[in-house]
């Protein structure tokens, strides 16, 4: 874990958020998440504090609204799921814009738009703040299995090793003027996703023995040991820590 690797969610930066300890990060969007999950979901104002608050961290961390918006698309099946609720689920009929729908719906459908898109973009927002490197190093930092965190690392690296060896497979049909018109072509597709299956499988091997004649034992070599410190730790917190007292109130008002 001791090369760098970029993904496309992350947002270059010299903000505040973006020099906390990835696990510090970890553990406060975990603690965000959880808490806005147990908020109920009558505290319509509840969640509207919880956009406000994560509007702010945003502002903090120089994430432009086009950006995190962009990155929010993700959530779209959900959405299209939680359309469907209240037309599908049984309970009470109530009457919307001429439309007999379920009151018990209605308020699913509230309930995992509005936590869900809380959830996406919290995890966007680490995302956009943290590189890849570095959440791996936080999840090891939180007591992560080490088995579970090395097989993360490797899924994130050769990912792109395969990624870039089916753009390579692709350009060499297009030069041979293949074109992907038909049912007729699927075969020249299904040969050459076999061979990427094996020149894959064939590369992991290779890596596998790299690894194994410099020492490899099981266990990755830890470069850059990020502690964190007491404020640093107390500055995370306050994202979940303000979310507990909206989810309380909440509780309280309802």
């Amino acid at each position: 874990m001791g090369a760098g690797h970029a993904h496309k969610l992350y947002r270059e930066g010299h903000s505040p958020l973006h020099a906390l300890p990835p696990q510090c990060k970890l553990a406060a969007v975990l603690c965000f998440v959880l808490v806005v999950v147990s908020t109920p979901r009558e505290a319509v104002w509840a969640f509207g504090a919880y956009a406000a608050v994560l509007a702010a961290v945003a502002a903090v961390a120089r994430i432009p609204a086009g950006f995190l918006l962009r990155r929010l698309l993700i959530e779209i099946p959900f959405v299209a799921f939680a359309v469907l609720m209240p037309f599908v689920a049984d309970g009470e009929r109530v009457a919307v814009l001429g439309m007999e729908l379920s009151r018990p719906g209605l308020w699913g459908a509230w309930n995992i738009l509005a936590k869900g898109t809380l959830g996406v973009a919290a995890s966007v927002l680490l995302a956009s703040t943290t590189e890849l490197r570095a959440l791996l190093l936080g999840l090891q930092r939180l007591r992560m299995p080490p088995l579970l965190v090395q097989i993360a690392s490797f899924m994130i690296r050769y990912g792109d090793v395969i990624t870039d060896e089916m753009r390579r497979m692709r350009i060499a049909r297009q030069s041979r003027g293949f074109e992907a018109r038909g049912v007729r072509q699927w075969g020249v597709l299904a040969k050459s996703a076999g061979a990427l299956f094996i020149r894959s499988y064939e590369r992991g091997e290779r890596v596998h023995l790299a690894m194994i004649s410099r020492g490899y034992a099981g266990t990755m070599p830890v470069i850059d040991d990020m502690t964190a410190t007491r404020a640093q730790w107390l500055s995370a917190a306050t994202l979940p820590l303000t979310a507990l007292v909206v989810c309380l109130t909440g509780w309280i008002s309802i």
